[in-house]
């Protein structure tokens, strides 16, 4: 039996400010450019740091949110699949392809911003409590069992 499996899992940081635009239907579609950085050492020893740049495009919702909340240097978490798009060249006439992230998902990750600045400000997560004075559930009686 032939198995197949396109997944990808990416941690880098955006290299600009994500591109939102909307396809003919109306459908959300960002572009985020990023950049992963791997290091090695090489045969003498040394460290070596190498940038793979990478183009992720995010659908729907999830486009919208990456526009409204991410800026250049935002560190994210992809998670995602591999997708080969191929054109022709209108000025060359030649075959031309690409090869790109379609994201699944998106998680935004803290860490050091480099400008200080952020596109809008996320709503505020509710507070949890620190110590509760009652249980979440009350124990059921005997008698509310139905069997």
């Amino acid at each position: 039996m032939a198995v197949a499996l396109n997944k990808v899992f990416l941690i880098g940081n955006l290299t600009q400010d994500p591109e939102l635009r909307r396809i003919p239907s109306g459908t959300a579609v960002s572009t985020l450019r990023l950049a992963v950085n791997e290091y090695y050492q090489n045969k003498s020893g040394e460290r070596v740091e190498r940038t793979v740049f990478l183009d992720v495009d995010v659908w729907d919702r999830q486009a919208e949110t990456c526009q409204q909340y991410l800026s250049k240097g935002a560190p994210v978490f992809i998670e995602g699949r591999l997708q080969m798009d191929s054109w022709d060249d209108k000025e060359t006439g030649q075959k031309r392809s690409r090869l790109k992230v379609r994201a699944e998902r998106v998680q935004f990750l803290s860490g050091p911003r480099r400008d200080g600045a952020v596109r809008d400000t996320a709503p505020a997560a509710p507070a949890a409590a620190s110590s509760f004075e009652e249980p979440l559930a009350k124990p059921a009686d005997d008698e509310e069992i139905p069997f």
